[in-house]
């Protein structure tokens, strides 16, 4: 799920793309999306974005000369000279921009602002979301619910936390309130898991009893201070600011692999298989090491690691693509090498039969033979016996 740093990179992707790129036409939303359309249509127009937490702000501008009026038919005063439209967007679990050729256009593009026709070859900004629970609005404001931005507002967002400790929300576990976006706007699941984990905190004790630690002891807001541990709150801006420094694999222009394989290489407890995991109130997995906290839930049950990893490491899986691959290959080695000697083996086994059931066969003979021979033997010592019983009979009797 795309959260604070991936949202940052894809503004940063849609300033860089849109750059001295002309746009023109109405705005194209697709026929499956449940959003509202865009009305909006300038012959010429221009983009460019702005990023708050866990919303992203596209601005549309007319480069044409045209007024635009306010008010009744008769009694219309000119406002501004150029229109503007700003759409902010939410990504939910799959959003993402694409900047691509017409012909290329992603099948699950939902808005599309396409480029000047006499543009060789037209070009498309498309924000792709496979899953369709992102969403966006044209009013233009952010979310009143949300809290200042963790990246670039953290002083405001550190008083935010510190003002409102007592608050019931900051009764519950730490690692749900993390999720807050009333509170921390632009942390999710995996950099929660993160910064509780370099915190040294167990996931399942009242936030307030960490975070009012930080107020009694008056830790400082200096983010430049170098301290082995530092604060919870002070993780909530850094370890972001890490991944921005990472680049991104979907938004960032200048990607490559090396860029795509380091975010896997610096996550240190999310998606670890030596780490532990519970599932937390709201059903969502938190990663941890150590102790849960008395928080936890009762009977908390820990989803197993799939068969497919899905830490964002392209490269162990290279690494384990390219072991299975290998394994493929010796199998089929072996298959082909082990087939002729098992077909040889099979016919040495029935040669052998074979010779056993002919010799049985002999032996039966010679068997039966044998007693034949004995049977006619016996039948001639039996009629042999009478007559020198005769002869004796005979001898006496003389």
């Amino acid at each position: 799920m795309p959260e604070g740093p991936e949202l940052h990179l894809a503004s940063r992707f849609i300033n860089t793309v849109c750059k001295n790129v002309v746009f023109s036409g109405r705005v194209l939303k697709s026929e499956v999306s449940k959003n509202d359309p865009v009305n909006w249509c300038a012959s010429t127009y221009t983009i460019s974005s702005t990023c708050r937490g866990k919303e992203l702000k596209v601005t549309l501008a007319d480069t044409t000369n045209a007024v635009v009026y306010s008010g009744k038919a008769k009694t219309k005063t000119p406002v501004s000279t150029k229109k503007r439209l700003d759409i902010v967007f939410r990504f939910g679990m799959s959003g993402q921009f694409q900047f691509t050729p017409v012909k290329n256009m992603h099948k699950h593009a939902h808005l599309n602002f396409f480029t000047k026709a006499s543009n060789k070859p037209q070009m498309v900004l498309s924000f792709v979301d496979p899953r369709r629970f992102g969403s966006w609005t044209c009013s233009g404001d952010w979310d009143a619910g949300r809290g200042p931005c963790v990246l670039l507002e953290y002083d405001k967002f550190r008083e935010n936390v510190l003002q409102n400790l007592t608050k019931p929300a900051f009764k519950k576990p730490i690692c749900e309130v993390l999720l807050n976006q009333k509170y921390f706007n632009g942390i999710g699941n995996y950099l929660r898991a993160e910064i509780i984990y370099r915190a040294g905190v167990p996931p399942f004790v009242s936030a307030s009893s960490v975070l009012e630690l930080l107020e009694q002891t008056g830790a400082k807001n200096d983010k430049k201070t170098k301290v082995e541990k530092p604060d919870l709150l002070v993780l909530c801006n850094t370890v972001p600011s890490e991944v921005l420094g990472l680049g991104g694999p979907w938004y960032d222009v200048d990607a490559t692999p090396e860029t795509k394989t380091a975010f896997g290489r610096w996550l240190q407890c999310y998606y670890n298989p030596d780490m532990r995991n519970l599932v937390d109130h709201n059903g969502r997995t938190i990663w941890f090491k150590g102790e849960a906290g008395p928080l936890a839930p009762k009977g908390g049950k820990s989803r197993k690691m799939d068969g497919k990893r899905k830490r964002k490491m392209e490269t162990a899986n290279a690494d384990s693509t390219s072991k299975k691959q290998k394994k493929l290959v010796v199998k089929t080695e072996e298959e082909s090498n082990t087939k002729p000697r098992i077909l040889a083996k099979s016919k040495q086994i029935s040669q052998k039969t074979k010779k056993f059931r002919i010799t049985r066969n002999s032996v039966k003979k010679c068997i039966d033979t044998a007693s034949r021979s004995n049977l006619a033997r016996s039948k001639n010592v039996r009629c042999k016996q009478p007559r020198r019983k005769n002869r004796l009979a005979k001898a006496a009797m003389k």
